[in-house]
């Protein structure tokens, strides 16, 4: 009897490893029964991640958008499954457990099957929650593996977080083959082992294209008894995304395996649509490097969907770079020198880092601090001369336990800087906060949505959540959009800000990343001229992409100046604001 392989379709993370925006609520639902018609998905990858925040920056009502996507999927007797990242929960940074757990109640009642929850750095800590709140949700928990390539990364590591997940009651486990850089051998001996040690336990597989092995790695897992493959189709298939069905199809078929046959003409129409969507607004965020696949990212090992954020940040500081080269009369770089300058980096600190797998958002982590080293260098300082808040998280274990041990010198650099190291479990560091986020619905007058929806909205996606409600966030998108076409009917793009980190006065502030300015909370005023600030004191956000990055004072002083206003598009390197 031939060995089953289902297909699950990932059309949510084809968006988002390719572009900044996904589909609008009602071009989902447009595409969705078509998606049925295909006949060949076991199951689709629905919501998580940063699918719900895309929606609030739209204007747009998450909760709404979810319940409508997988309803038709819910019909047809196809399996829907989430994407969240443990103690992160569907944002980027630590999530109290009280609301962890209404959101796995509030997604089972939207009609999400399958919560797939993966811990960046794989603490099993972080994973225990996931797994006991999605199973009291009525939920399948599928438990991740976030794979990567690194001499601590064994098939024996592995195989101890599966025993931790399975002992805490996980239904399934997915390898998470973010970066795509898992040997496909040792990926097949990964799976033979789950397999032999838990024969009932379903296992998924998911892989992106961007150095071109998931390919192999589908075959090789299947043939160790793999139950499910992740696929996407074109026009987002392959790049920076991950195989096409049908080719999957094909191999599979050829293999052995038993596999569904493809309507292929309901193919072509998600096909036809999906470009409608791309073409009517979508196509104007997406980097066109993110559709090819480079072998390069084999030895850095970063996720093929932060290529097009990490090419936009080198744009943000070649001009700096080579400015800073020129005056020391040293030959200036490429655009591609500075991408293999980056990669390498990477592959030298990454171990000093201890190893943590380059998945959401440690990866940006430490590719920012690679792009800050070589900013550093290039200017005469040292390595690690500028981490984020969030990178030192990380280093000190309030995020998780590293995979492997710190560089002495990182270690030695936060005795000097005067910060301890945290041992315990990540998730006692982040208090319950749902009463303060009913507080302020009770305040505002806002309805707590069915089956809590809303209060969780707000209290997942804070910031986000009161620029939907007051209307800001639509506002600003149509006027997002509306720069987009302009620039794209001139056949120009918008052109970097002169202002530079490397230039900058020793007496300004910068932040390292491009975005729009923002203020805590909402409010309409930034702080003030004159207003006295301590180092480490908040003192604007900066939103990148669909995150939210807190701007820190990195000294005692007064404000001088404000160089930007709120909403105001920066780049990575400008100067913020200047101190007296």
């Amino acid at each position: 009897m031939k060995k089953k392989i289902r297909f699950s379709l990932v059309y949510r993370d084809m968006w988002q490893s390719t572009g900044k925006y996904q589909p609008r609520a009602d071009q989902l639902e447009a595409v969705a029964p078509h998606i049925i018609e295909m006949g060949c998905f076991d199951r689709i990858e629905t919501n998580g991640g940063a699918f719900e925040q895309v929606q609030l920056l739209y204007g747009e009502n998450p909760n709404s958008a979810v319940r409508n996507w997988v309803k038709p999927f819910n019909k047809a007797g196809i399996q829907t499954h989430m994407l969240e990242r443990a103690l992160n929960g569907i944002r980027m940074y630590p999530v109290p457990a009280d609301v962890r757990r209404l959101m796995f109640r509030v997604k089972k009642a939207q009609g999400v099957d399958i919560s797939r929850s993966f811990c960046g750095l794989n603490d099993h800590r972080n994973l225990e929650l996931s797994v006991k709140y999605a199973r009291e949700a009525g939920m399948i928990s599928q438990a991740a593996l976030s794979i990567t390539s690194s001499p601590v990364h064994t098939v024996d590591y592995y195989m101890g977080v599966v025993d931790r997940v399975i002992e805490y009651g996980a239904d399934e486990i997915c390898l998470k083959d973010m970066a795509g850089v898992g040997r496909p051998a040792w990926l097949g001996e990964l799976v033979r082992q789950i397999k032999k040690k838990n024969p009932e336990i379903k296992v998924q597989y998911h892989g992106h294209s961007g150095p071109g092995m998931s390919v192999a790695s589908m075959l090789e897992v299947a043939r160790a008894g793999a139950d499910y493959l992740d696929v996407a189709m074109e026009p987002l298939s392959w790049g920076m995304v991950h195989p096409d069905v049908i080719a999957i199809q094909a191999i599979m078929k050829d293999a052995g395996f038993d596999v569904p046959e493809i309507n292929l003409d309901a193919y072509m129409k998600v096909r036809s649509l999906t470009q409608e969507f791309i073409d009517d607004f979508l196509g104007y965020f997406i980097d066109p490097r993110n559709r090819h696949m480079t072998s390069l990212l084999v030895g850095s090992g970063l996720p093929g969907g932060m290529m097009g954020s990490m090419m936009a940040d080198l744009k943000g500081v070649h001009q700096g770079i080579n400015s800073a080269l020129k005056a020391k009369n040293k030959p200036e770089l490429s655009e591609d020198d500075l991408v293999i300058m980056l990669f390498r980096e990477v592959e030298h600190i990454w171990p000093m880092l201890g190893y943590p797998p380059l998945v959401t958002p440690f990866s940006q982590y430490v590719k920012n601090v690679a792009l800050m080293n070589i900013v550093s260098l290039v200017n005469g300082k040292e390595r690690f001369s500028m981490i984020d808040p969030n990178t030192w998280d990380m280093i000190l274990g309030r995020a998780g336990k590293l995979p492997g041990a710190l560089a002495p010198e990182i270690i030695e650099l936060a005795r000097r800087e005067g910060k301890d190291f945290y041992e315990g479990t990540p998730q006692d560091n982040y208090p319950d906060a749902l009463s303060d986020y009913r507080r302020e619905m009770d305040e505002n007058k806002w309805e707590y949505g069915t089956d809590n929806e809303e209060l969780f909205e707000l209290a997942m996606h804070d910031r986000q959540y009161r620029d939907y409600k007051s209307g800001v966030a639509r506002t600003r998108f149509i006027k997002e959009v509306e720069e987009k076409k302009a620039d794209a009917a001139r056949g120009t793009t918008p052109k970097v800000s002169p202002r530079k980190l490397l230039n900058a006065p020793e007496t300004g502030i910068a932040f390292i990343y491009s975005g729009t300015t923002y203020t805590w909370c909402g409010d309409d005023a930034l702080p003030a001229a004159g207003k006295e600030v301590r180092k480490g004191e908040i003192v604007m956000y900066i939103m990148i992409g669909r995150t939210f990055r807190e701007v820190r004072a990195d000294r005692d002083g007064v404000i001088k100046k404000l160089l930007v206003n709120r909403g105001e598009k920066v780049s990575k390197g400008d100067p913020l604001m200047e101190f007296e």
